[in-house]
Order: C-alpha cells, then sequence, then structure tokens
C-alpha cells in the first residue's frame, strides 16, 4: 500500500525535505508580498464594481458619491495598515489577531478571533477562485458551463502547489501578480494621461447605457443606509490585510522589519490602485447594475438575459487600452489568473493560524504538525475541504458568495485593535524611560482609532449584508467556536486523567500477579512462536486458550496438544453461536473480577503478509480482539508477529527504496540517519 501512495505523492508534492532545511523555506520581501497580499491586492478587480452595483440602486445619479466612498476606504485602509505594524512588531511569533486577542482580552477573545479568521480564510479560497472562474468564463464557455467543477479543480491545483512548500509556491504565484501590479499602474498612468494631457475622451462600452434605478429619489436615512451599504461593499479591499500579521514567522530575518515593510507596500499599491481604477470608472462613465439584465438600458430597452456584465477593471481596460488590444488581453488574462492565486493568501493563514491553535489543544493536534514539504500539510487540506463545500453549496456564485465575507475579518480587526490598546496600557504602567513611553503612546493613539474605525465599520458591515448572507458567516463562526472549545475541553479532561499522581497510585503500584493467556486457533509456527515468547516472561499463571466453534477442529486440537505434550495448559471455551471474540473477552473480564489487583496479559500470534490485497483474504480476527481488549481495564495485549516469505519481499522491495525519506520522516528524522542510530546502539 506504502508503494501505492509513495510514487504519485513524490511525483505530485516532490521529495520530503529535512527539518533543518526549514530556514531554506523562508520568503524574502519580493516572494512575501505577492504569497501574503495577493487578496488585498487583487480584491481591487472587484471591490470597486461592488461600490458602483450598490450605488447603482438608486440610479446614475448616486455615482457622484463613489469618489466620497473610495477616500473612506483609503482612510480605514491606511488606518488597519498602520494597527497592524504595531501588531508584527509587538507580536512577531505569528500569532497574529489571535495572540493579540488571547493575550490581553482573555481566551474567549482569543477564540472569537481565530473562529473570525478561520471563517474568513475559508471564504476567501471560495471568493477568490468563484470570482476567477467567472471572469474566466466570459472567454471560455466551457467554463461557465461547469463552473462547480472548474472551481473545485482549481482549488485541487492550488492545494498540491502549497503542499509542494510555501516558498516554492510563492516564486509561481510571484510573476502573475506583479504583472497585475504593473498592468493596473500603467492603466492608471495611461488614462491619467490620456484624459489630462491628451484630453482624450475616453468611453467604456456601457457609456451609453442608461440605468434603472430600483428606488429612485433616494433621500435622508434611505440614502443613508445605499451609502453605507456601498462602504461595506468596497470594504472588501481589506480582506487579507491580517495574513501578513499572522505569517510573520515565514518572513526571513529580521521578520518583524520585513513584514511591516510588506505591509506598508501592500497598503500603498492596494489603495493606489484601488482609487486609480474607481477615477477611471467615472472618467469613462462605466455602467453597472446588481441586476443588468432588466436594469440596464439601451435606448430605453432592457439589454435582456444574453447580456453578460463585465467586471469594472475590463471595461476600464477596454476604454483605456482599446478592445483586444496587447496591453487589454495581457491585463484581463493577468486579472482572471491572480483571482485564482489571491486564495494563497487564506493557504499561507490558514494552515498557520490552525498549527498556533492545535499547539494551544484547540484543533487537533495533527494540524501542528509539518508534512514532508515542511509545509502544515494538514491544515492546508482541510481548508480545501472547506472551501471546495462552499463552493458546491453555493454554486461557486460569487455574488452570493461576497455577501458572507468581510464580517470574520472586521471582528478580528476590531477585537485585535482592542487588544493592543491594553498591551499598551500594560506596558506604560511599568515603563520609566521617556523615550519608549512616547514610542508606547504613539503606538496606543494609532490602535484606539483603529479600534473606533474598524468597529464602526464591523456595526455597518453587520446592520448593511446580515439579511443579504452575513448571518451565515456569523453561524460559521459559532460553529467554529462551539468545535473548538469542546476540543480543548477534551484534551483537558486527558491530560487531567492521565496527569502522573506525585505519590504513590494503583498505575505505579506494581501487580500482585501476572495471568498471561495464548490464544490458540490450530498449532502452527506462529503458534509456536508465541507460546515460547510467553514462557520467556516467567508470569505467575500460563495457560493456552481456544475458543469452539468447529467441534471437529477443536477435537483435533486437542490430540495434537497431546500428542506434542506441550507443558501449558489448553482451555477450550464454548461458543453456540460461532463467535469467537465475546467469549473471550468475557473470560478475561471474569479473571478481573476473581483477582482485581491481578494483571491479564493477553498474547496474540499473527502471521504478517505482504500486499495489501491478502489481508483481504483473512478475517482480521486478531485485530478485532486487540480492538476490544484495549476497552478492558487491567489488560495488556502483546502481539507476536510472524513474518510470511510474502512479507520479506515488501522488506526488500523498501529496502531498495531506502534513499526515498519516508512520508513523516521529517518527523522522526531521516532515514540514513536512524539507520546509523540503531547501528550505534546495537
Amino acid at each position: 500500500m506504502s508503494k501505492l501512495t509513495d510514487v504519485p505523492k513524490r511525483i505530485l508534492i516532490g521529495r520530503a525535505l529535512r527539518s533543518d532545511r526549514l530556514g531554506e523555506t523562508l520568503l524574502p520581501k519580493r516572494i512575501a508580498l505577492p504569497v501574503f497580499a495577493s487578496d488585498p491586492l487583487s480584491s481591487v478587480a472587484y471591490a470597486p464594481g461592488e461600490v458602483l452595483l450598490v450605488l447603482s440602486v438608486a440610479g446614475v445619479s448616486a455615482y457622484h458619491f463613489s469618489p466620497w466612498i473610495a477616500v473612506a476606504v483609503v482612510v480605514l485602509m491606511f488606518t488597519v495598515v498602520a494597527s497592524y505594524r504595531q501588531n508584527v512588531h509587538a507580536y512577531p511569533s505569528g500569532g497574529g489577531d489571535y495572540e493579540v486577542a488571547n493575550t490581553n482580552l482573555g481566551p474567549k477573545a482569543g477564540l472569537t478571533v481565530a473562529s473570525a479568521l478561520l471563517v474568513d480564510y475559508v471564504l476567501t479560497v471560495a471568493v477568490s477562485i468563484s470570482s476567477g472562474i467567472e471572469n474566466l468564463g466570459s472567454a471560455v464557455p466551457f467554463v461557465v458551463e461547469h463552473k462547480v467543477l472548474c472551481a473545485v479543480g482549481v482549488i485541487v491545483l492550488l492545494t498540491l502547489m502549497n503542499l509542494r512548500g510555501v516558498k516554492e509556491s510563492g516564486k509561481l504565484f510571484a510573476i502573475p501578480t506583479y504583472v497585475f501590479v504593473v498592468g493596473v499602474f500603467l492603466m492608471i498612468a495611461w488614462g491619467a494621461y490620456r484624459g489630462l494631457i491628451l484630453d482624450d475622451t475616453m468611453k467604456a462600452p456601457t457609456a451609453d447605457f442608461e440605468i434603472k434605478a430600483e428606488h429612485e429619489g433616494l433621500a435622508g436615512f434611505a440614502m443613508v443606509f445605499l451609502l453605507l451599504r456601498a462602504f461595506s461593499s468596497g470594504c472588501a479591499a481589506l480582506t487579507g490585510v491580517e495574513a501578513i500579521s499572522n505569517g510573520v514567522p515565514a518572513f526571513r530575518k529580521p521578520k518583524s522589519k520585513n513584514a511591516a515593510s510588506t505591509l506598508a507596500l501592500m497598503g500603498a499599491l492596494a489603495v493606489t490602485m484601488f482609487c486609480g481604477i474607481i477615477g477611471l470608472a467615472m472618467a469613462t462613465d462605466v455602467k453597472m447594475a446588481e441586476k443588468p439584465a432588466k436594469d440596464l438600458l439601451e435606448n430605453g430597452v432592457p439589454l435582456g438575459g444574453d447580456y453578460v456584465q463585465n467586471p469594472v477593471i475590463s471595461q476600464v481596460a477596454e476604454a483605456v487600452f482599446g478592445d483586444g488590444s496587447f496591453l487589454f488581453i495581457v491585463l484581463a488574462a493577468a486579472t482572471a489568473l491572480v483571482l485564482f492565486l489571491a486564495a494563497n493568501t487564506a493557504y499561507n493563514g490558514f494552515p498557520l493560524l490552525g498549527s498556533i491553535l492545535a499547539q494551544d489543544r484547540y484543533l487537533p493536534r495533527q494540524l501542528h504538525t509539518r508534512g514532508d514539504r515542511l509545509a502544515f500539510s494538514n491544515g492546508i487540506v482541510l481548508l480545501a475541504g472547506a472551501a471546495a463545500m462552499l463552493v458546491w453549496i453555493y454554486g461557486a456564485d460569487s455574488t452570493r458568495l461576497i455577501q458572507l465575507y468581510i464580517v470574520g475579518v472586521f471582528v478580528s480587526f476590531t477585537l485585535s485593535q482592542i487588544g493592543m490598546v491594553r498591551h499598551w496600557n500594560r506596558h506604560l504602567a511599568t515603563e520609566r524611560d521617556p523615550g519608549k513611553r512616547r514610542h508606547m503612546i504613539r503606538s496606543r493613539a494609532i490602535n484606539a482609532f483603529g479600534a473606533f474605525f474598524t468597529g464602526l465599520v464591523l456595526i455597518v458591515v453587520l446592520v448593511t449584508k446580515f439579511t443579504h448572507g452575513a448571518w451565515v458567516a456569523l453561524l460559521g463562526m459559532v460553529i467554529f467556536y462551539a468545535t473548538m472549545t469542546a476540543i480543548r475541553r477534551h484534551y483537558d479532561r486527558v491530560a487531567h486523567e492521565i496527569a502522573a499522581a506525585e505519590g504513590p497510585s494503583d498505575d505505579s503500584v506494581r501487580p500482585s500477579r501476572v495471568h498471561s493467556i495464548v490464544l490458540v486457533s490450530k498449532i502452527h509456527k506462529p503458534t509456536l512462536r508465541a507460546l515460547a515468547f510467553a514462557k520467556l516472561m516467567r508470569t505467575d499463571t500460563l495457560e493456552a486458550l481456544s475458543v469452539n466453534v468447529d467441534p471437529a477442529e477443536t477435537k483435533a486440537l486437542r490430540d495434537e496438544w497431546e500428542r506434542r505434550s506441550i507443558s501449558v495448559p489448553l482451555k477450550v471455551l464454548d461458543s453456540p453461536y460461532r463467535e469467537v471474540t465475546r467469549p473471550v473477552i468475557e473470560y478475561v473480564k471474569s479473571l478481573r473480577r476473581e483477582s482485581p489487583r491481578d494483571a491479564v496479559s493477553v498474547i496474540i500470534p499473527e502471521y504478517v503478509v505482504g500486499h495489501w490485497y491478502e489481508h483481504l483474504l483473512h478475517n482480521q480476527s486478531a485485530l478485532r480482539l486487540k480492538g476490544r481488549l484495549l476497552f478492558t481495564p487491567g489488560v495488556m495485549v502483546t502481539s507476536v508477529p510472524y513474518q510470511l516469505e510474502s512479507s520479506e519481499a515488501a522488506k526488500r522491495r523498501a529496502r531498495r527504496r531506502q534513499e526515498w525519506n519516508a512520508p513523516g520522516s521529517v518527523r522522526r528524522g531521516p532515514v540514513e540517519k536512524r539507520a546509523k542510530e540503531t547501528s550505534k546502539k546495537g
């Protein structure tokens, strides 16, 4: 079985890496930027469109509010980036928002933040992949017809890339991310030059369309609510900002400085691109509608269901570069690709956070284990499975999925900044150096403003998006919170039960006697080996035990036992219902009832086969017995293996593959090293 899985695993993921090569997987800033910031950078491909879609409810007249909404998003972005620069310096261990909240606000707040981030990471993958599929589908009809299948396929592909290691996936993702960033900046610069210097008239494909307002003449509270909803949609540009603070350990030294620099660069790029696209959308007269089939009109007639509404960035690129031009095609391809790669932010943030939560016993310990390529493989696979399920449930529809978005990230933003304020308060209470105090007071002011602003935005998001699907994200947070609380209780209960007592206890007191039982079905080499081993143990009582399922076979066993003059007494249990497991279990329990201070040692002879299909030809009664006996107190189970020729052949095959590192050898040490250690001990 190992051979069947080992070869494809090596082909898809690569050879296992030694633990001492972990430093080689750390990221320089030029690779860390596309790895951790691809989500906020790529969000400029759909965040401006979300703003215009919401404003279109009130008609074209509401579009003139979009620059002010862009300004509010920019202020929020700068606030969050400035706040998180304090986080990465104060908490460089990689816990990010979770560690800040857990340390300063308590475990419940920390768990709330962790739940919010886990939900947000899953949604990041689902939204980014679905949006990329829709962009690609406008050019490739097959993709539109099989949206869910294609989206799941992309998730599988990204999963394999990340299982190969963070650094390798970062190199793959860097080129399209940088092409996208350069393409957008080139579009903004060329558009500004044409509009301001050459005074050209640039028109988007939808410039001549009219918008049929769903609610005309909005004013007062209704208009304020609409603007707040548009602002909350534009806040999608901030998703993924927290990933850098969660991924500080993945940076090269000096980790905090490099992470803070990457964070600042990411903020500057995202803000410039977001504002540039909004500005060009206004200049080229882009029209967007939530229901384009009936709300977009040409010469007073609805466009109908055959019309495909292209994203804002695509329409602006067509107006600036020209339809079908080389730069337009390059930017369109880079946009579709970078939306797929935006999910990579979650593929790096989720496993790191999962590892920290597993270390704190809130998630299964397997999530803290590094895989063959020194990535947190179990976390990567868990994220992929959750995102694929979400894509399947929502039919890879980004419009429906995006309503679930950004709730979790603003929960973590707000609690993290409140935690940072308490962090600075605690340090200011003991710090006496005037220079350090001034720095702390400035940092506290930044985090306090960040807490106020992000808290305000969280309220806006909850109010404006709750009925549109945000309740699903909140439900996901509650499920994660309850699950992690239950896991922690389980680990705490187990730790309490197995903790060694300070003084003498029942577990440390030597048993009065040991009663050994050798299970026998017939007399063959495995049975004789097990009997020889049992005699070597020098127990107080030794007996052989068989179950009478077939009277003829039982009589033959007794006769041969006497003929061979085997010195160990043979006891036969009756089984009128032809069961093997239950009579043995009942007999062992009866021994425990008669002598509770005695230990019972059950010795099971087994023969070992070398092929997986050979296991199917045997009834596995020994395995079932061991499983039942594990739940019987005071009983020890010992297997005495007898290797058949097929197992020896399997051993020779394994020896020929010994130059490969076995799956999981990163945790146990390389094969060669372990072989040397064994020879030294010998």
